[in-house]
């Protein structure tokens, strides 16, 4: 027998809900909407990539220091915003790359890294202690006689072994962690010049970062350093030519410049803005530059610099037109140093414009190579602790008062509150100096920012953790990439990885010899 309740539903006419669109009509409005329009170029444009798998001649690995994708985020909506957009949906040079994977970047003894053990995991292939410059993890931090047992190659050195030109580019000092894990070997990344050695390592041999730079034996030498850090270079008591009251940090007395000149007729050594541009790169010289006594200035206060000095985009323009000029092609590692120094200082506005130069920098050497034999690597050796949160409106200041949306109660003059009643930027930091500042703490109250404090590009974020300097964050940081074997990126990968692929691409092993 038929249930009743089945007949009595037979019998009710079948009428479709009127919010209910069909499939036709669905389809055909949302077909206008722009993210959809999006939505189907982007998966039109991965379908068109197709895996690179020749042997690339050239590889340009770029280092954004301190990059992480929290600081990737904020400087695309900076970026954009900068250009009078909303900023939410620009993408930095680098975002459009076809492959993507992600870096574990802890030392092996330290789960939080630095950027010595994390250059170094690039730059050689293996993990190593914090503070480490490409030795591997039998080594004993600080002890020059550990060293021996240690010894790891660098990409610098097998590059140069295999017959290509090399180049070196930072923001920082060329001396820093960064670029010194490509080119030399230490105990400790603090041995920058020869009287930062201790005497255990003079004793036992050692020498320090800058000397290695210039006496760098293998192949023909790097052919191309640009970056800050005069001092290490330079003798003890021998004036700063930009600055009469720094001095050289050499107590060996060797002028380390001028050794680099008298290597041969085609060495050239530059220190401000007009001998820069001076340099002619179709004379294929070989290029030492170090435009400040210490690390390079901020790009907010680059135009401030007496003596001039180029941005990083002229900096990696310039080497890579050098380089070019090289029978087997070249690799280049350029480094942006100074978004992991503003963040130390909870500086958020420099690091953000630091990124943005640095995306620059990237697009340039896009712009200057072919995908087809250049592989191009973007990536960062650690994170930091910026925060990105609240509540704020679409397309509000990136480094601003956090806006509030119009339904927020919680608000003041537009502006969103937090739980004391007072306002708070969009970026924070978990722990720096910005608790510390005079005025920002008043027995135990949060000063409260205006939108005056926050608009002045050196404002500290205020940070929960008081700390004389905000130390790095442990999560893992993004690989971007682009051409010949560009497509062997892909899911969690160790930081060293990156080495591999670079060898890979490269046969770098094969060629010197290995």
């Amino acid at each position: 027998m038929t249930p009743r309740f089945l007949l009595l539903a037979a019998a009710l006419p079948i009428v479709a809900p009127p919010f209910i669109l069909s499939p036709a009509d669905a389809q055909s409005g949302v077909s206008e909407n722009p993210y959809f329009i999006d939505g189907q170029k982007t998966l039109s444009d991965h379908r068109a990539v197709k895996a690179n798998r020749k042997r690339a001649r050239n590889v340009i690995l770029f280092i954004g220091d301190g990059m992480d994708p929290t600081t990737v985020a904020a400087a695309r909506i900076y970026d954009g915003q900068a250009r009078g957009e909303e900023g939410e949906e620009n993408f930095l040079s680098f975002e459009r790359f076809p492959y993507l994977a992600m870096s574990k970047t802890y030392n092996t003894d330290s789960q939080t890294p630095d950027s010595a053990g994390t250059a170094s995991a690039m730059a050689t292939g293996v993990k190593t202690k914090i503070g480490v410059i490409s030795l591997d993890d039998n080594v004993i931090a600080g002890e020059c006689a550990s060293t021996a047992k240690s010894m790891v190659a660098t990409i610098g050195e097998l590059a140069e072994s295999a017959g290509l030109a090399t180049g070196i580019v930072s923001t920082s000092a060329l001396t820093d962690a960064t670029p010194a894990a490509f080119y030399a070997h230490a105990p400790s990344r603090r041995w920058q010049a020869d009287i930062d050695l201790p005497d255990e390592a003079v004793r036992n041999g050692c020498t320090d970062i800058a000397r290695q730079l210039i006496e760098f034996s293998h192949g023909d030498g790097v052919d191309v350093a640009l970056g800050g850090g005069r001092r290490p270079f330079l003798p003890a008591g021998q004036a700063d030519p930009e600055d009469a009251e720094i001095t050289g940090a050499r107590r060996d007395g060797r002028d380390l410049t001028a050794e680099w000149t008298a290597k041969g007729n085609n060495r050239l050594y530059v220190w401000d803005r007009k001998s820069f541009d001076a340099v002619d790169p179709a004379g294929a010289p070989k290029l030492l530059g170090l435009f400040e006594p210490t690390v390079m200035k901020y790009e907010t206060d680059r135009a401030d610099d007496a003596a001039g000095e180029p941005s990083i985009v002229e900096m990696t323009e310039k080497a890579i037109e050098i380089l070019k000029n090289g029978d087997n092609g070249f690799f280049l590692m350029v480094e942006g140093g100074r978004i992991d120094h503003a963040h130390h200082q909870n500086n958020a506005a420099r690091a953000l414009r630091e990124a943005q130069i640095f995306a620059e920098a990237v697009a340039k050497a896009d712009a200057m190579t072919d995908d087809k034999d250049t592989l191009i690597i973007v990536t960062a050796d650690h994170a930091h602790t910026l925060t990105f949160a609240g509540y704020p409106r679409k397309g509000a200041n990136i480094l601003g008062l956090v806006a509030a949306s119009p339904e927020d109660e919680n608000q003041r003059e537009g502006y969103a509150l937090a739980g004391d009643g007072k306002t708070y930027t969009t970026l924070g930091y978990a722990m720096g100096p910005g608790s510390l500042l005079t005025g920002q703490q008043k027995a135990g109250e949060r000063h409260e920012p205006t939108a005056e404090e926050v608009a002045d590009p050196g404002y500290r974020q205020q940070s929960a953790i008081p700390r004389s300097s905000e130390t790095h964050g442990g999560q893992d940081v993004t690989i971007y990439a682009k051409g010949p074997h560009a497509y062997l990126f892909g899911g969690i990968v160790e930081q060293s990885y990156i080495y591999h692929v670079i060898d890979d691409a490269l046969r770098l092993r094969r060629r010197a010899g290995k």
